[in-house]
């Protein structure tokens, strides 16, 4: 594992996990990652994700470890070895029923995004036409998450949506994987209103390296630097942190299933676009920490853009039930 001063950490990937790919984590220095164990899956099949996981963490024990909170990170640290912390990016485990938020929760589960794509019962999404708002379920959900100690997070989440959820939350909440949007110009990252909002509230925006949404595989390393440090410059950097979205080990047809679940039977085929060449797996987490060093960060501030900052936010909202 490489070396650093402090805890790095990627605010989210949603691999096909393996031992190959949690030794790139070790080799990449990665000190915790946020990984996705659902999207679409209602609440049995999500147990079945969580058993998966359950095996990994005991098979690989050499190399991970579960993660509930941030001490968790600090002990996976000292004993070099990664930890997971486990998340969904729907709430469609939850099914409508927001009595299996503590359920989840006692499970391990610490990070739930409140849409993935399209509306469902908690509000709309960032590729609905229409934006509808957040629902009095949704308000529901989001009140039963806070007190048992659930990041919200609002990534794939409607504009309106997320401001309204920003506004109905009682503490911070997350943006685990997006980019301003004057960025790249594509419905999943976010408009300045949104950004300056949940950094006004105390939350942090995790910027995702996935292609599509920084312009293509074409874009540089110089350029996705640039972009984060215009931003540190407009929100501070308290509130910028990097989640991936990186993707590995997965076919085309799970690429379909996993953006449109059952939702569109007739979904045209598609392809994982092609990843740029200075990052391609969690190996390459020490290039971009050099790329952000030569675009003139401190080493303060990439002590908080590469984990200070998310460690932060968990300390702040996954709090013990009450």
């Amino acid at each position: 594992m490489r070396p650093t001063a402090f805890p790095v950490i990627d605010g989210i990937e949603i691999n096909n996990w393996d031992r190959a790919l949690f030794e790139q984590l070790h080799a990449g220095g990665v000190s915790c990652v946020h990984a996705t164990a659902a999207v679409w899956e209602g609440a049995r099949r999500t147990l079945d994700r969580l058993i998966t996981w359950d095996r990994l963490f005991r098979d690989h024990a050499d190399l991970i470890m579960p993660a509930a909170c941030s001490a968790d990170v600090l002990t996976a640290r000292q004993q070099g070895r990664t930890a997971v912390m486990l998340g969904f990016q729907n709430t469609a485990p939850i099914e409508d029923d927001p009595g299996l938020i503590p359920i989840f929760h006692r499970l391990g589960v610490r990070i739930i995004q409140l849409t993935y794509n399209i509306q469902n019962l908690v509000g709309s999404a960032c590729f609905d036409l229409d934006d509808g708002g957040l629902t009095r379920f949704g308000r529901t959900v989001i009140a039963e998450m806070e007190r048992v100690g659930i990041l919200i997070d609002c990534s794939h989440v409607g504009d309106r949506t997320t401001l309204e959820a920003i506004d109905a939350a009682q503490g911070p909440v997350a943006i685990t994987h997006a980019n301003p949007r004057w960025f790249c110009d594509s419905p999943r990252n976010k408009p300045d209103d949104v950004i300056d909002a949940l950094a006004r509230r105390g939350g942090v925006i995790g910027l995702t390296l996935y292609p599509n949404f920084i312009g293509g595989a074409q874009t540089s390393l110089d350029e996705f630097c640039a972009m984060a440090a215009k931003l540190v410059d407009r929100i501070g950097v308290e509130h910028v942190a990097i989640g991936s979205d990186l993707a590995c080990g997965w076919s085309d047809a799970d690429l379909v299933a996993l953006r449109h679940g059952r939702t569109r039977p007739d979904a045209p085929a598609a392809s994982w676009p092609r990843w740029q060449p200075w990052f391609r797996s969690p190996a390459d987490f020490p290039r971009l920490m050099d790329g952000l060093a030569a675009a003139g960060f401190t080493d303060t501030e990439l002590r908080a853009i590469m984990g200070g900052n998310w460690m932060r936010l968990w300390d702040q909202t996954m709090n013990a039930p009450r």
